[in-house]
């Protein structure tokens, strides 16, 4: 919740992990089921916002990470004004965030 409300006061996000790394952590839908579990187990109000890659695309490099698999980072500001749809996820009994059941396939 604190990182949503920085991002809509910035206009843009502002995360320690991204500025650390030097850019936007992404998932791709394939992905992000996985990267809910492993990185937000026991958050509550976990927003997912979709993005087209046509928008995002000359600012994303497809670099390896966890196992080998190649995930979309962005080297520019993302704006949640920009994003196509936003959910605020219901968690599990085990507190895992879990996917809208109307994201697509």
């Amino acid at each position: 919740a604190t990182d949503w409300s920085a991002a809509l006061a910035r206009g843009h996000t502002h995360t320690a992990l991204d500025m650390a790394d030097g850019y936007v952590h992404l998932s791709t839908r394939e992905q992000v089921a996985e990267t809910l579990r492993l990185h937000y187990r026991g958050q509550h109000d976990v927003r997912l916002l979709e993005y087209l890659l046509a928008h995002l695309k000359p600012n994303i490099r497809w670099e390896e990470s966890r196992g080998g698999q190649l995930f979309p980072h962005l080297y520019a500001p993302l704006k949640p004004a920009d994003a196509r749809r936003t959910w605020i996820l219901n968690c599990d009994a085990e507190g895992v965030p879990q996917l809208p059941g109307d994201i697509d396939p």
